[in-house]
């Protein structure tokens, strides 16, 4: 099958591609026929290298967490998935999914909803979830609750204002003034430009702050939170000692890929309630990945940035 791997850490010059063999199935495990991926920061991170200490890579190294695709193959065990069923996942690490094939166990797919194209069913799995992890099992957000998401116009940004709009959540988000018409289409109630603006003046007494910039943006989000309200960052580690202080829960999350919250999340698209929104899309090769790659690390990439596979 065709691959695009990385064999080294570095630049985006090190995505080449290669051909490997087809994955072999485990008893739990399909096998998807890819048709789609997506990029995420996490793609380029590990490329250069951030995460090296933390998970030991092995290479050549398949990127990519975003799975779209027609079920080839399923193991002796699996129950709910039958060859042909169109499907989509987020795999466990690391599986990567720039390729022409991927093995996924059962529990992380879902049927992808009928209503999406294999693109956009691609563009869902690690930012959906991400955002439905941040908004609904940490946040435990509920109607009426006050919601600052910041960088509303990215992947994860983009599926959280959603998210939060479906449960009858006042958002509050963060973007450049280039962005204000989309995020609105998106349902934010209170628009932040944040080149002109300072979202500590705006946003007050909030009930959770979903942070996806870390840095300065995560520590003076601490700062908006009301007492007994949350914050969770997906880009850094929240300082314990000024939460307790302002007597918040804050934590920082890592996405725990599950198929049974990404057919909660694919019904609320198949119900009109969250759209994927498309901004670019690549062809699978080296030369498309490396773009892509270059792209997201702008961090102006308007929605999710796709790969065509098939």
């Amino acid at each position: 099958m065709k691959a695009i791997v990385i064999e080294q850490y570095g630049g985006s010059e090190q995505l080449v591609e290669k051909e490997l063999q087809k994955p072999v199935i485990q008893d739990n495990q399909v096998l998807i026929e890819m048709h789609a991926t997506s990029i995420n920061p996490i793609d380029w991170k590990i490329r250069e290298g951030y995460m090296k200490e933390m998970i030991p890579f092995e290479f050549p190294l398949i990127l990519g967490w975003d799975a779209a695709g027609v079920v080839s193959e399923v193991g002796d065990k699996v129950t709910s998935f039958k060859v042909g069923d169109e499907v989509f996942a987020r795999p466990a690490m690391p599986s990567g999914t720039y390729s022409e094939y991927v093995a996924v166990e059962e529990e992380l797919v879902a049927l992808k909803p009928k209503s999406l194209s294999f693109e956009e069913a691609a563009s869902v799995p690690l930012a959906g979830l991400t955002a439905w992890q941040c908004l609904v099992d940490f946040g435990q957000v509920k109607e009426g609750d006050k919601v600052l998401i910041h960088a509303g116009s990215g992947g994860v940004g983009s599926f959280a204002i959603q998210i939060a709009k479906s449960f009858g959540a006042h958002v509050l988000s963060t973007a450049s003034g280039k962005n204000e018409a989309f995020l609105k289409e998106l349902g934010v109630d209170e628009f932040i430009n944040y080149k002109t603006t300072d979202f500590t003046e705006v946003a007050q007494n909030v009930d959770l702050v979903v942070d996806t910039m870390g840095g300065e943006i995560l520590e003076k989000s601490l700062s908006v939170v009301k007492k007994g309200g949350r914050l969770v960052s997906i880009s850094g580690q929240p300082d314990a000692e000024k939460a307790e202080a302002n007597e918040i829960t804050a934590e920082s999350l890592w996405l725990n890929p599950n198929g049974k919250q990404l057919a909660e999340l694919g019904e609320l698209m198949e119900q009109g309630k969250v759209k994927a929104h498309i901004g670019h899309t690549f062809p699978l090769s080296a030369e498309g990945l490396r773009e892509a790659h270059e792209l997201s690390a702008t961090h102006h990439a308007k929605g999710k940035i796709v790969i065509v596979v098939k």
